[in-house]
């Protein structure tokens, strides 16, 4: 197998804020983020929004399950998949979640131990069956998940804070860079140090320039932003993502069609989609 044919992200959930199925969504996808790494052998899923519930059948075909979940942050659209995970029911199947935005006034077992509480959610968080462990680091440390897998983070400025990450393997990477906000004209120099040179960067593109004037400190960036900083990280494919609920298929053709033109070879994210650097 050629290097890096065993290294792909596919997407399970690719919008942001707010699921968003039906007719005028179905091409791209209304679920929010979820991302299934393959490195090798091991497996990383990032974020649990609602791609998360499609992604645990497909991974219950496949026998015993292990593999790390990371989260970005934990508002809701990045966490309401879990409680239908089907694949963290399986006895047998071990997880590892984790997540660098909490520490030092909470950790990550507390906060998704809140949304499944009653009233919110009539069962807790210890009905899972599968073998879970909770972990909390600091954005910016450099984690080793899986033997040959290093993975980079950053902090991203984002409401209550939010973690970015870079996976390497075999001489290839791929960043997934959301949600954040950037500040006009003042490239983020963490994200340009986390995406450097990266063979694929997925970034929060929720909006278009001209509607983030209205947006500003919602903690988002947009899809120009995206390419901008990707040229000057010289990173190879840049993919937009985190589309925000209002963009239906016809709106996100015409960013495709924009983002063609700006930087050939970007790649808007839609479900089902899997990439390979």
């Amino acid at each position: 197998m050629a290097e890096g044919r065993d290294f792909s992200v596919r997407f399970w959930g690719v919008r942001g804020s707010i699921a968003c199925p039906g007719p005028d969504t179905v091409r791209y996808g209304g679920n929010t983020s979820c991302l299934e790494v393959r490195c090798g052998d091991g497996l990383l899923i990032f974020d649990a929004g609602t791609g998360l519930r499609p992604l645990g059948p497909a991974l219950d075909k496949s026998g015993t399950v292990d593999a790390d979940l990371f989260f970005t942050h934990t508002h809701l659209d990045h966490v309401n998949g879990l409680p239908f995970f089907s694949s963290a029911f399986v006895p047998g199947n071990r997880f590892r979640f984790s997540a660098g935005h909490l520490k030092p006034n909470h950790n990550l077992r507390e906060v998704l131990g809140l949304m499944m509480t009653p009233p919110l959610f009539p069962v807790p968080i210890d009905v899972f069956r599968a073998d879970i462990t909770y972990h909390d680091f600091s954005a910016g440390d450099v984690l080793h998940p899986k033997p040959g897998v290093v993975l980079r983070t950053q902090p991203l400025n984002h409401p209550n804070n939010a973690t970015g990450y870079r996976v390497e393997f075999r001489g290839k990477s791929i960043c997934y860079v959301t949600d954040t906000e950037h500040v006009i004209g003042r490239p983020d120099a963490k994200v340009l140090d986390l995406i450097d040179r990266a063979d694929i960067v997925i970034y929060d593109s929720t909006y278009t320039d001209e509607e983030y004037p209205r947006y500003v400190r919602w903690g988002h960036s947009t899809w120009q932003e995206c390419l901008r900083l990707c040229e000057a990280a010289k990173a190879k494919t840049a993919v937009i993502f985190h589309h925000d609920p209002s963009h239906d298929d016809a709106f996100m053709d015409r960013i495709a069609a924009e983002a063609a033109q700006m930087r050939p070879g970007t790649v808007v994210a839609r479900e089902g989609l899997t990439l390979t650097p």
